[in-house]
């Protein structure tokens, strides 16, 4: 059944206010611009509005909007020809620290931006979905446009290949340390040498 303007209208506003903000945040970390994510939610909820007829079930409206927000920042990346973004800073929901989660939730570090930027854009997409937005088997599947299975397998594969990518990172990092280190202890004088000291006029 159509909706008239009006109606769709006051529905976009009240999803406006509950879901923008983590609208936007899920935007800034797949584009690394926070401007253009701001311009970027503003342009999905146009979206919503123009498109509210294809929203069947109300009940199913945040991920619905996640969809529409993914649609549209992997279009930008498209259009730039680039893959890039920013993982999420906060708290794990988890006791045990898995990689996925040490890299979405815990400190960020060049490593694991690194990480992340090798993680395949699809993979990355759903694991932001499921990590930030916290959605569910059913509406990970939903706004990934994929069966529940399908979604629940591009999620496994996401945190192998972020697991296979950190290990990589890491182990590039120790080899780096290392090379520092052995750089260092070159430029130290050898046991029971004495530094060298300039000799001031006079003496």
């Amino acid at each position: 059944m159509t909706t008239d303007r009006a109606t769709a209208r006051a529905q976009i506003e009240k999803l406006y206010a509950a879901h923008h903000q983590e609208i936007y945040i899920y935007l800034s970390r797949m584009l690394r611009n926070e401007e253009l994510a701001a311009d970027l939610t503003q342009e999905t909820f146009v979206k919503a509005f123009r498109a509210f007829d294809t929203l069947a079930d109300q009940t199913r409206a945040r991920a619905w909007l996640y969809q529409i927000a993914g649609r549209t920042a992997l279009d930008e990346l498209r259009r730039q020809r680039i893959v890039r973004f920013i993982p999420w800073s906060g708290e794990s929901r988890g006791t045990g620290a898995s990689a996925e989660d040490t890299a979405l939730h815990g400190r960020l570090s060049a490593e694991m931006e690194r990480a992340l930027a090798a993680v395949p854009p699809r993979q990355r997409q759903a694991l932001l979905l499921a990590e930030i937005g916290e959605l569910t088997g059913v509406e990970l599947a939903e706004t990934l446009g994929v069966s529940h299975e399908a979604a629940r397998a591009l999620l496994t594969r996401a945190r192998e290949s972020l697991r296979q990518s950190l290990a990589v990172e890491r182990a590039r990092s120790a080899t780096e340390d290392a090379d520092v280190s052995t750089r260092q202890r070159a430029r130290r004088p050898a046991s029971g040498e004495q530094p060298k000291r300039n000799r001031r006029s006079g003496d």
